[in-house]
């Protein structure tokens, strides 16, 4: 907000309001390097680099999906969004990947600032090489143990996402994990809340209950500079909360994270697969973390077809419940300039 066209008055409140929300987010934003302590998710074929790029350009935090790219291909994704922005951004890195060291390696050799891993508790090694090679290392916490573990551990700072994101979740609201995670965790190092933000609002809540920062996801998904087809983002837009749903765990000895997506025929299909790869596991034909990966690898699949190929009846559209705040097609500026001058003005009505 520029606060031009405001008589002196409204200006003097607008200003107030975001220096504000500086303050507040001055933690976030001084261990991202950036203007706002805004986190881009990140969602595997979505979050390349042109959208982790546009979102850093626009004062906010990008993070490139690295999901099931072998090492070779990070490489260039890394090396293609240095040259689209010189502002900080970071990699995401799933912990179950084969190939882990060697991704590591990569985001050493281009001085990436901050490595964030997903995908389950990252292991003493995966931290001691990510801390020598001098990047800032954040992870996600489901749970309160697990947050003080990862600090102990030596994890820099946290994402703390609740069952309303789109992708893979765990079982507990954003809400309530906020509520147990951030009046214990919040002085001893940054918090970064996400799932199911999508207004401003949202984001002026809880950097009030201590959080530095926040991540979205699917806010992004219909930005202009999102590769997603055209398909893939009409589906945002017509979608409601009501419509992204979670998948169903079919084995319980198969244990699957459960994805969020909207509701079409391939949150049926997922069903088959889970049964297929059980039925070997049976057989004995392949062992556990195999069978984890097969289904990662589904996912993975199964989003392209969507986010690429605009295939929305057999792909997944992988969304979070906030998808019913995605109304039109936007460039990521704007969604960002939206996003700080709704927070800013909620905390300005609350006082």
């Amino acid at each position: 907000m520029s606060g031009e066209g405001l008589i002196p008055e409204q200006r003097n409140v607008a200003h107030g309001s975001h220096a504000k929300l500086s303050a507040l987010m001055k933690r976030g934003t001084d261990f991202l390097g950036c203007d706002y302590a805004i986190m881009g998710g990140a969602m595997s074929w979505i979050s390349e680099r042109n959208l982790v790029s546009a979102i850093s350009n626009a004062g906010g935090f990008g993070v490139i999906a690295c999901g099931a790219m072998p090492p070779d291909l990070l490489d260039k994704e890394i090396a293609a969004t240095k040259e689209m922005t010189s502002k900080p951004f970071g990699v995401n890195l799933i912990t179950m990947h084969p190939d882990l060291d060697e991704l590591i390696d990569i985001c050493a050799k281009h001085e990436v600032s901050h490595v964030v891993l997903a995908g389950g508790l990252p292991s003493g090694k995966a931290i001691a090489k990510i801390k020598d090679n001098g990047a800032k290392l954040i992870a996600f916490a489901p749970a309160l143990a697990l947050a003080k573990k990862l600090k102990r551990s030596g994890v820099d700072a946290l994402v703390v996402e609740g069952m309303e994101a789109g992708g893979h979740i765990g079982p507990v609201s954003t809400s309530v994990l906020a509520q147990e995670i951030l009046p214990h965790m919040a002085e001893d190092m940054p918090v970064f809340v996400a799932g199911g933000i999508g207004r401003g609002s949202a984001i002026a809540a809880y950097l009030e209950m201590g959080a530095v920062g926040v991540q979205l996801g699917t806010r992004f998904v219909c930005a202009y500079e999102c590769i997603a087809h055209e398909n893939f983002k009409k589906a945002f837009i017509r979608g409601n909360a009501r419509d992204a749903i979670l998948s169903v765990q079919i084995d319980p000895r198969l244990p699957v994270i459960p994805v969020r997506a909207l509701k079409n025929k391939e949150m049926d299909r997922f069903a088959a697969k889970q049964r297929e790869v059980a039925d070997r596991l049976d057989r004995e034909e392949i062992a556990m973390n195999e069978a984890q990966l097969q289904i990662e690898h589904y996912w993975a699949g199964a989003l392209k077809r969507a986010v690429i190929d605009g295939d929305v009846e057999t792909g997944s559209v992988m969304a979070g419940q906030s998808v019913g705040m995605v109304k039109s097609e936007q460039p990521v500026a704007e969604i960002i300039a939206e996003l700080v001058d709704d927070a800013a003005a909620a905390l300005e009505r609350r006082g």
